[in-house]
């Protein structure tokens, strides 16, 4: 077990009727040791990476946790789909977010879950900003002591000490620097506008995470290269792999006959499917999967991806890996693979392990772009 999970089994306190919501950490060991203490409380996953929850799940059913005491709500509609004030603990891992926006927005959902009295704890180290999250969850909770150190990690806490919704938007209005409005209904990027200098308030309906996020979106330079490098046929069918915010896909619909998008971020597919919405293009599907596990039955002409190299914060070439894995495995015979990666990942091995051909048909001194046939 990792040290973030250790101190967590080590300070985190429970009563074995609690209501505890993770925020989206189900990738965490440590729910694994809270399903055993809960006797009559329950567990609720809020969630974005189904990869992460399809994990958390299995090993809750191992351990013998009832379905009805483990639910699962997608992060980015937890303010639309639940009741606030119902949680006696919100537990939130910085290993598991990826960015500032996804952590200060799941401070604003423990802030909204949480009954009065109810406890906030954070885990994370200096170098994932746990510091700088604590100094937020102090102006807005009003509170916050460290629990423990240790090699760089610290477990913090803050407790809900607002009785009720009037008295929070009283302390959100005196917290700009917490801007970031929960959700309940998503509008589009036009409406929302900027989030930065907003005041918070739980009623807010004008944004969400997804608003968030989509108004972030831009084109990087690796996925720059790749578009210009890649080759469309009007009769393919194409597949996005780790769609994102969904400029790939969008690009190819307008060359392919149709193309499925993927990701396993639940609103990262909410994201594409507003950026396709907004596109007016109808030969577009998008859909959340882990890598390609939701098409694997499906063969495609072209399959396109511009694959993570982090996992739960620590750089890796297994998710690209496995994407070339299942590249392989969707293709039509004569399919094309595109890939883009940073240059010092070495992808070359494994793309020849699947493929008899693999070139570089692009790039500049940060950024490849592979063809494998």
């Amino acid at each position: 077990m990792l040290l973030p999970s250790r101190l967590l089994a080590d300070t985190v306190q429970l009563a074995p009727d609690n209501q505890v919501l993770f925020l989206n950490s189900a990738a965490d060991p440590f729910v694994s040791l809270v399903a055993r203490q809960l006797t009559t409380g329950t567990i609720t996953l809020a969630e974005d990476n189904i990869a992460s929850l399809h994990v958390a799940l299995q090993e809750a059913e191992h351990n013998g946790l009832h379905a009805n005491r483990l639910r699962h709500v997608a992060f980015h509609e937890y303010t639309l789909r639940e009741p606030a004030a119902t949680m006696d603990v919100a537990i939130m891992n910085l290993l598991y977010q990826p960015g500032n926006t996804w952590t200060l927005y799941g401070l604003q959902l423990a802030a909204y879950a949480l009954k009065p009295g109810g406890r906030l704890y954070v885990v994370g180290a200096k170098d994932r900003g746990v510091l700088s999250i604590a100094k937020r969850m102090q102006q807005y909770f009003g509170n916050v002591e460290t629990l423990s150190i240790s090699k760089g990690y610290r477990v913090v806490c803050s407790y809900n000490s607002f009785l009720d919704s009037t008295s929070r938007r009283g302390r959100a209005s005196q917290a700009p620097l917490l801007a970031l409005p929960v959700v309940s209904v998503p509008q589009t990027a036009s409406q929302t506008g900027s989030p930065r200098g907003m005041p918070l308030h739980f009623d807010d309906t004008s944004s969400s995470l997804v608003s968030l996020v989509f108004a972030d979106g831009k084109l990087d330079e690796g996925t720059r290269l790749l578009l210009e490098a890649l080759e469309v046929r009007p009769t393919d069918e194409a597949l996005d792999m780790g769609c994102g915010a969904g400029f790939i896909g969008i690009h190819m619909a307008h060359l392919a006959s149709n193309v499925t998008m993927v990701d396993v971020s639940l609103t990262t597919v909410a994201v594409a499917r507003r950026r396709v919405e907004e596109s007016g293009l109808t030969n577009i599907r998008v859909l959340p999967s882990d890598g390609a596990q939701a098409v694997l039955q499906q063969r495609f002409d072209l399959v396109v991806t511009n694959p993570p190299f982090h996992m739960g914060g620590i750089q890796t070439t297994e998710i690209a890996e496995r994407f070339i894995g299942e590249a392989a495995q969707v293709l039509k015979p004569r399919g094309r693979f595109y890939l883009v990666a940073n240059r010092f990942l070495k992808y070359e091995p494994t793309l020849r392990a699947h493929f008899k051909t693999v070139d570089e048909v692009a790039g500049n001194t940060r950024y490849k772009v592979l063809r494998a046939l």
